[in-house]
């Protein structure tokens, strides 16, 4: 049996190499899983009501509560900005996300449309209205 990589070799020689490019493959038909296209269901029907919260993640680990503020301080007013800090590490770095509270849901509105997939130190961040915490515990 000569495996994966031996094909690959044999189709190399011979120059027929029409079976790895093809879309005609079985690996390029099959169905998506049914646990797949429910998840994605549920993804797009969990709509997070508009709120003057946003959840940004994809931070960079240099970034500040200040950065953040200055970045998002252009579409509104900044009520409070909070970089997630992680605790455990000695030099108490972001974790990657954080919170920005404005004062109303138009500037919030704003600054997503404005800043979601933008770049800020050296990073591609997501901005997003932020999930209301779960009180019932």
């Amino acid at each position: 049996m000569w495996g994966f990589q031996g094909g690959i070799k044999m189709a190399v020689r011979s120059g027929n190499l029409s079976p790895f490019f093809s879309t005609n493959s079985s690996l390029f038909h099959q169905p998506l899983a049914a646990a797949a296209v429910a998840a994605k269901a549920a993804r797009v029907a969990e709509q997070i009501p508009p709120s003057t919260t946003l959840f940004v993640s994809g931070l960079s680990g240099r970034t500040t509560n200040q950065k953040l503020r200055e970045a998002f301080a252009n579409f509104g007013d900044v009520i409070h900005a909070k970089v997630v800090n992680d605790r455990s590490s000695l030099t108490n770095h972001c974790k990657g996300y954080g919170f920005v509270r404005y004062s109303n849901i138009e500037d919030a509105e704003k600054a997503i449309k404005r800043m979601n997939g933008q770049f800020l130190d050296g990073r591609v961040i997501f901005a997003e209205y932020a999930k209301p915490k779960d009180t019932t515990s």
